[in-house]
């Protein structure tokens, strides 16, 4: 009895956990016979370098950027899975984010939820695998700033470069060309206050933009396949080193005792440089008196 009172106050710590890094982080890890799933929210506005009013619901890269790392770095997550509803945000800290999503070597999936719009596009992106879904929609337009600024050439410059960053971001990580993207960018025939285009789920696949339409269970049962054949491979090439260890020195001395080599013969050492090809090591050659 004392040990289902023990297991039962256990589990009700770890639910505890999990809801209070929900509400703290906007983020949990399941856990369960399968395969460990790490799972990021990002919704409302992206924070940047300055606090938004409390009143408004952000994601702030100071938290979602170290989980990144760690998430990286755990051997106890398999995958992750970042789920967006955000209106936009601060440009560089959604770049930011979305290059550390880009540059992990664990499986990733997002899935568009709601809206993606604005630099919440790079984030949609960002992913190995995305998904969308068909209510959902994304805003492509060009980059504002707010507050003051000098009406001069280099400001507008300025603003082209930062523009080229993300057209660079977005292409290289979807499917749709640059020229595409640009023509929805710059659109004018279609916001009425703005300039830009909104797109739909369905439309974001039919452009390339998003990999896939789907839903929740879609976008798990990618994850749960990209995890299979990424444990795979990494079961593959640990066979492959394990069968090709390179040998120290002296490993083979007890058994030159053994079988010498003949006069006049040469021995050969095998030995592996560091990515893994075998290379071939001649011996001194020995010689009798009469060989000289």
């Amino acid at each position: 009895m004392d040990e289902s009172k023990k297991a039962n106050s256990e589990n009700t710590e770890a639910r505890q956990a999990d809801m209070d890094q929900i509400e703290q982080l906007g983020s949990v890890t399941t856990g369960g016979p399968g395969d460990n799933v790490h799972c990021i929210v990002i919704v409302g506005q992206i924070e940047g370098h300055q606090v938004l009013p409390s009143q408004n619901k952000t994601t702030k890269y100071e938290h979602v950027m170290p989980q990144l790392a760690a998430i990286e770095e755990s051997r106890e997550i398999d995958g992750l899975l970042v789920m967006l509803n955000t209106v936009g945000g601060d440009i560089e800290a959604g770049l930011g984010i979305a290059e550390l999503i880009s540059g992990m070597k664990k499986p990733t999936v997002s899935l568009v939820l709601g809206g993606g719009h604005s630099i919440g596009v790079p984030l949609a992106v960002s992913a190995k695998r995305s998904f969308i879904v068909p209510s959902a929609a994304m805003t492509i337009h060009p980059v504002r700033l707010n507050g003051m600024i000098i009406g001069v050439p280099q400001t507008f410059n300025y603003f082209e470069r930062i523009q080229d960053r993300i057209v660079k971001f977005v292409t290289s990580n979807s499917n749709i060309s640059e020229e595409k993207f640009l023509e929805l960018m710059l659109n004018t025939g279609e916001l009425a206050a703005d300039v830009g285009t909104v797109i739909d789920g369905n439309q974001a696949v039919e452009l390339g933009l998003i990999d896939r339409l789907g839903g929740l269970s879609d976008a798990l049962e990618e994850l749960h396949k990209m995890i299979e054949e990424n444990r795979r491979a990494n079961e593959a090439e640990g066979r492959y080193h394990q069968g090709h260890e390179p040998q120290s020195p002296g490993s083979n001395d007890e058994e030159n005792t053994k079988n010498p080599p003949a006069k006049g013969g040469k021995r050969h050492e095998k030995s592996e440089d560091k990515c893994g090809s075998r290379k071939k090591k001649t011996g001194a050659v020995a010689l009798d008196e009469e060989g000289k």
